[in-house]
């Protein structure tokens, strides 16, 4: 089936108003037009980035803009919000395909690219809100370094220690610096032999989405 032919039969299931009224009976409608006008940027579609945009999507973020230059792997499939069928396709269109499910009459844009140091600026300056979801530790002070240099204008929140099984009530979010957020327990890593597992990863993600839904609606 063809993307066209997906989101036809995505959209013939339901209505766009049907959709709209059951969000007008759970938010107050000042709180619906923020949302809706927001535009939010996430670098790094795995476990944190995944469910980042699941969870904007379900809380009505207008426009998401999803960047990530990898495959999903089986690998993936312990934490992050792809499937089986998905195996091998890009993560942004694996992660596209998930959101039309959810609700296809948000705006959502993909980029299948490696953020580096020199695309920073051109990928998010127009942004007022990023989320970092990036793996690696250099990857995420790239970016954070990047976004607080070139990006005057934009809020950076990003994923530090979610490693393992231990308590999530660790994970918190703080606010490290005027434009940036850090939410994770600050610790925890893949590396020290814990692994990364489900719940807390999500957990993490959980606080990055939520920071960015205070902001907007700040």
């Amino acid at each position: 089936m063809s993307k066209r032919a997906q989101e036809a039969t995505i959209t013939q299931t339901i209505s766009n108003d049907v959709l709209e009224k059951a969000f007008d009976e759970r938010f107050p409608l000042e709180m619906k037009e923020k949302l809706r006008s927001a535009r939010v940027a996430i670098a790094g579609l795995g476990g944190l980035g995944s469910h980042i945009a699941v969870m904007l999507a379900r809380s009505g973020v207008g426009h998401l803009f999803l960047v990530d230059y990898d495959v999903v792997d089986v690998t993936n499939l312990n934490r992050q919000m792809y499937l089986i069928p998905q195996l091998g396709k890009k993560k942004t269109e694996a992660l596209l395909e998930i959101l039309q499910q959810i609700n296809p009459y948000l705006s959502y844009e993909t980029c299948c690219t490696k953020v580096t140091s020199d695309n920073v600026k051109e990928l998010f300056g127009e942004y007022i809100y990023v989320c970092e979801a990036f793996d690696q530790a250099d990857q995420k002070a790239m970016l954070v370094n990047g976004i607080l240099m070139e990006c005057p204008n934009t809020i950076i929140v990003s994923g530090n220690g979610m490693a393992g099984y231990g308590d999530c009530n660790d994970i918190v979010t703080k606010q490290q610096m005027r434009r940036l957020y850090i939410c994770g327990d600050g610790k925890t890593d893949v590396g020290d032999g814990l692994g990364l597992m489900a719940p807390r990863v999500a957990a993490c993600a959980a606080h990055q989405a939520n920071k960015v839904i205070q902001l907007i609606l700040s």
